[in-house]
């Protein structure tokens, strides 16, 4: 099993690169990542189009996207096929892609199936939300030869194309919604807790077992909490901990102000390796292009925003406690950067992520 990797191997891997600047990307078409992977509803002219947006408008170079356990399940075959249609898409607008296994914001609250996806709840964020594998097989844990038998597949099949980025194991495991209050029908309770921990665990030594010539990262992400209670202790909690303990390239999550990044990157920086924020920009929660971007611009932090063009996910609202609690919230996208018809939602932001891109060599 190929241990993590040393702080010189990862370091100089990531001085060979361009500082990374990407997204999160689900097309505008589908309204989760099963929609998206699945063979009735791949898109893959939309797919085109938005990522040539993408590279040409907002100059981005990489992206993250979410890969579906129950689609490998009932197709596999199907699944790797269109996965080399998105990488090759991708590779052809200069794009590498961090490739996400699993997942547990599943905020629809209900389990993932197969076939075709509910519609879009009206004036709800991410209203179908569909984890990977689901918290029905978290919890299971005789089912988690299964899981391990879809990571190793995907990682073997995968661990030596230039295409593939980064491997990220494990969406924010243990996410139970509750931040959103209300946003999803239950919560994980404590057992589910435990089991996303451990099934976390699992996976980074099945992803490690492959060898994969590609780093491999868990984003820490309790700190998302921090607009709604300052109280909260940034990356202080067990699975944050696992998470950077075991990553080869540091990453976080953080909808948050100026002075939280700020202070994430000053203890993240301890780990002397190179840090990514995997998400980010939540306009309402003064997660801004103009006050985050620069930040990583001038830290050379890789960053991954949420969201390309408005759509189904309808991430263009907030957070259903952001909605409570902002009576004027739909005068502002919450996420996303396109209009549906390629209009960038603000110009002014196209201007600054070009304008940092140039000051970084881009």
């Amino acid at each position: 099993m190929k241990a993590r990797w040393s702080e010189h191997e990862i370091n100089a891997w990531y001085q060979a690169r361009p500082w990374l600047v990407g997204m999160n990307y689900l097309p505008s078409t589908a309204v989760n990542w099963n929609e998206l992977w699945q063979a009735e509803t791949f898109d893959l002219p939309t797919i085109e189009r938005e990522l040539r947006w993408a590279h040409q408008v907002y100059q981005m170079n990489t992206l993250r996207i979410n890969l579906p356990f129950i689609v490998w399940f009932y197709d596999r075959d199907g699944l790797i096929a269109r996965i080399n249609a998105f990488l090759q898409v991708a590779s052809a607008n200069n794009i590498s892609v961090m490739l996400t296994l699993m997942d547990d914001c599943g905020f629809s609250g209900d389990h993932p199936w197969i076939g075709r996806q509910k519609e879009p709840r009206v004036g709800v964020h991410n209203s179908q939300g569909a984890a990977s594998p689901g918290r029905n097989v978290v919890v299971l844990e005789h089912l988690w030869p299964q899981v391990e038998r879809y990571i190793k597949d995907i990682v073997t099949t995968f661990k030596d194309d230039p295409r593939v980025l980064i491997w990220d194991v494990y969406n924010e495991p243990t996410n139970d919604g509750i931040f959103l209050e209300g946003g999803i029908e239950g919560h994980f309770d404590g057992p589910l807790l435990e089991k996303s921990y451990q099934l976390c665990e699992k996976a980074i030594s099945w992803v490690r077992a492959c060898d994969p010539s590609q780093p491999i990262t868990i984003g820490a992400w309790r700190n998302m909490k921090t607009f709604l209670n300052r109280e909260v202790k940034l990356f202080d909690s067990p699975i944050d901990q696992l998470c950077l303990e075991h990553s080869d390239i540091i990453s976080f999550h953080a909808y948050a102000p100026k002075d939280v990044i700020e202070e994430s990157l000053t203890l993240l920086k301890q780990y002397q390796r190179p840090i990514l924020c995997t998400e980010w920009l939540a306009r309402h929660a003064q997660s801004t292009v103009a006050d985050i971007l620069p930040i990583f611009a001038r830290e050379r932090v890789g960053c991954y925003n949420w969201g390309l063009v408005n759509g189904r996910t309808q991430t263009h609202l907030p957070w259903p406690i952001v909605m409570q609690n902002s009576p004027d919230y739909a005068q502002t996208w919450f996420h996303d950067l396109f209009h549906q018809d390629g209009t960038p939602y603000d110009q002014n932001e196209v201007e600054l992520f070009c304008a940092l891109r140039a000051q970084q060599g881009a």
